[in-house]
C-alpha cells in the first residue's frame, strides 16, 4: 500500500429539506386547516478516527464528498427525516484544516474520535408553523437552510513514543529491521526510505513504537532533498533516536547538520528528549571509532540541557546493528525516556473532584 500522509478533499454538509404547503382534506370536515410538516434537517460531514489504517491513500481516489438532503416536509403534518452524514475514515493521528483559514478545526489522537466539520442546514418550516389568530390558513412555507461548503486538509502524522533521525545513510532503517517486525527498504544508497515507518519494539517485557523518518539533508528545511514535510511524524514522539554514521567524514558535522535543521523546523522538536548513537562502529578501526566519538561528544555540547543534568548526553552510545553490539543498551535509553515522559504527562493530570451532592 503506497503511503499519503496529506490530502485535500471537498466536503458539503446536506441541505435542508423544505416545509411543505397542505392543508387537511378529509369528508365532513369543512375548515381542516392547514397541515404542512417541516423539512428534514440536511445530513452532517463528519470525520471519523477509525481503527485499521494508517495512511490517507482511500483520499487519492475520492475527493468530494457530500452529505444527503434532508427529506421535504409532507402533509397530514409529516416532518421529513433528516439526510444522511458523509463519514471521512481517517487514521490515528490526523489533523484536519480549513483551506481556506487554516484553522485546525480537529486533531484525531484516539480511535473512535469524531468531529463535525460541516453542519447540515435547517429543515424549512411548514405552513402549520406560521398559523396566527389572523392567519388562519397560511399558503406559504420555508424553503430548507443549504449547506456548508468547504476545502480540507488532511494531515497525518504518526503516533508513534519514538522516532528515527538522521542523515541518509545512517542506519535507521537497518535499525528499526532489526528490532522490530517491519519490513523497511534497505539498501546502500541515500533517501532508500522514502515513506515514514513503523514498528513495535520489545525489550525487557516492555514494548513502544518507533518510528522511521526519511533522511535529512543540510537545507532540508529549504526543500533540499526530500525536504523536512516529514518531520511532522516525530512531533508526538516522546524521545527521539538520532542515529550518527561511524563511517562518515565527520561525526559530529554531520550531529549538527541534524540539529540545524530540527531547530529550523520548528514544533518543539529540537527540544525533545535525544538518544545519540555512533552507529555502524563495526566498520571502522579503533583509531577511527576514537576519533569519530571525540568528535560528535564536543558537537554535543552545544545542545540540549548541560551534560552535568543528564548523565546520558555525556558520551555517545555505540551502535552495530550488524553485530547486534549496543542494540539493547540504545532500547533501554530509549524505553527509559519513554517511561519517565509518560511518568510526568500522568503527573500533571489534574484528578476529577469526587461528586457530592452538596
Amino acid at each position: 500500500m503506497k503511503f499519503l500522509d496529506q490530502a485535500r478533499v471537498y466536503v458539503r454538509s446536506g441541505d435542508g429539506g423544505a416545509g411543505c404547503v397542505s392543508f387537511r382534506r378529509e369528508k365532513f370536515i369543512e375548515f381542516g386547516g392547514p397541515d404542512g410538516g417541516d423539512g428534514g434537517r440536511g445530513g452532517d460531514v463528519v470525520v471519523e478516527c477509525a481503527a485499521g489504517l494508517n495512511t490517507l491513500i482511500d483520499f487519492r481516489y475520492q475527493q468530494h464528498f457530500k452529505a444527503k438532503t434532508g427529506t421535504h416536509g409532507m402533509g397530514r403534518n409529516r416532518a421529513g427525516g433528516r439526510g444522511a452524514d458523509a463519514v471521512l475514515k481517517v487514521p490515528v493521528g490526523t489533523q484536519v484544516f480549513d483551506e481556506e483559514t487554516g484553522a485546525l478545526l480537529a486533531d484525531l489522537t484516539e480511535e473512535g474520535q469524531r468531529v463535525v466539520v460541516a453542519q447540515g442546514g435547517n429543515g424549512g418550516f411548514g405552513n402549520l408553523h406560521f398559523t396566527t389568530s389572523t392567519n388562519r390558513a397560511p399558503r406559504h412555507a420555508n424553503p430548507g437552510l443549504e449547506g456548508i461548503e468547504r476545502t480540507l486538509i488532511l494531515r497525518l502524522k504518526l503516533i508513534a513514543d519514538a522516532g528515527l533521525v538522521g542523515l541518509p545513510n545512517a542506519g535507521k532503517s537497518t535499525f528499526l529491521a532489526a528490532v522490530s517486525a517491519a519490513k523497511p527498504k534497505i539498501a546502500d544508497y541515500p533517501f532508500t526510505t522514502l515513506h515514514p515507518g513503523l514498528g513495535v519494539v520489545k525489550i525487557d517485557g516492555r514494548d513502544f513504537v518507533l518510528a522511521d523518518i526519511p533522511g535529512l539533508i543540510e537545507g532540508a528545511h529549504e526543500g533540499h532533498g526530500l525536504g523536512d514535510r516529514f518531520l511532522g511524524h516525530v512531533e508526538r514522539c516522546g524521545v527521539l533516536l538520532h542515529l550518527v554514521d561511524a563511517t562518515g567524514a565527520n561525526a559530529g558535522a554531520d550531529y549538527r547538520t541534524i540539529r540545524r535543521e530540527l531547530a529550523a523546523y520548528g514544533e518543539g522538536i529540537d527540544e525533545k528528549p535525544e538518544i545519540v548513537a555512533l552507529s555502524k562502529v563495526d566498520a571502522v578501526d579503533e583509531a577511527t571509532r576514537v576519533k569519530q566519538v571525540d568528535r560528535l561528544k564536543r558537537a554535543m555540547r552545544g545542545y540540549g540541557p548541560p551534560l552535568e543534568a543528564s548523565a546520558k548526553r555525556a558520551r555517545p552510545l555505540m551502535l552495530s546493528t550488524a553485530t547486534r553490539s549496543g542494540v539493547t543498551e540504545t532500547l533501554r535509553a530509549a524505553m527509559a525516556e519513554i517511561e519517565s515522559g509518560r511518568a510526568e504527562a500522568a503527573a500533571t493530570l489534574v484528578a476529577p473532584e469526587p461528586w457530592s451532592p452538596l
